[in-house]
């Protein structure tokens, strides 16, 4: 069994895939605590589902991809098993986790996309650094940058530790930092990255859950 906060069929609003139509199964629990964290309702609770019944639910909206989020979801053992249940369905699966857990543990098939925390988050010092050996090309890397210290601190990461692969975000944390900011120095270092909003709260402005 695994408790699922929601299950729901939307519109990528991040990484690689934004824009494509996703299902999006958000697992219920997180330890972490981001000074940003917009899915607060997910850190606990959630329905005790068992693995078929979300392999069904996910499969039923007859799409390709499927997002599975939280909260964390590798906090939940029978997560790995979840994932390569809906692989084996021919379906495509990304992972979404803060990166304090062993990534290893997922099926090389899925899509880990990897937040790594920036030092406003409050959580830096919970990563789990021998996770950057584990991407491979498949893989993505996120970090939500809050200010000029944030940047600074992902790019030193980018340039000096990050192995070459992994496709590489870096997104705006909410109100805490202007896009045109993060773009112009994105622009002005030369720096090999994706910037990327978060196009679900442009879509549906001020709605929280089932986007």
């Amino acid at each position: 069994m695994l408790k699922v906060g929601e299950i729901f069929y939307s519109i990528q609003g991040e990484s690689t895939h934004a824009g494509r139509p996703c299902v999006f199964v958000r697992l219920a629990g997180c330890n972490l605590d981001c000074s940003y964290c917009d899915t607060r309702y997910a850190r606990e609770g959630g329905e005790p589902l068992s693995r078929e019944t979300i392999v069904a639910r996910a499969a039923g909206y007859r799409c390709r991809l499927i997002e599975i989020t939280g909260g964390e979801p590798l906090l939940q053992e029978e997560t790995p098993a979840l994932v390569a249940a809906l692989l084996d369905r021919g379906l495509e699966v990304l992972v979404e986790t803060n990166g304090s857990l062993d990534i290893s543990v997922l099926d090389p098939r899925a899509v880990r996309i990897m937040d790594l925390k920036c030092p406003a988050s409050g959580e830096t010092g919970k990563m789990r650094w021998e996770n950057l050996e584990r991407l491979t090309t498949l893989d993505e890397v996120k970090f939500v940058v809050s200010g000029r210290e944030d940047y600074l601190w992902a790019k030193r990461v980018v340039e000096e530790r990050l192995p070459a692969g992994p496709a590489v975000l870096f997104s705006p944390a909410g109100a805490r930092l202007a896009p045109a900011e993060l773009a112009a120095w994105i622009i002005g270092d030369g720096l090999e990255v994706r910037f990327q909003l978060q196009l679900q709260k442009i879509i549906w402005p001020g709605t929280e859950r089932g986007v």
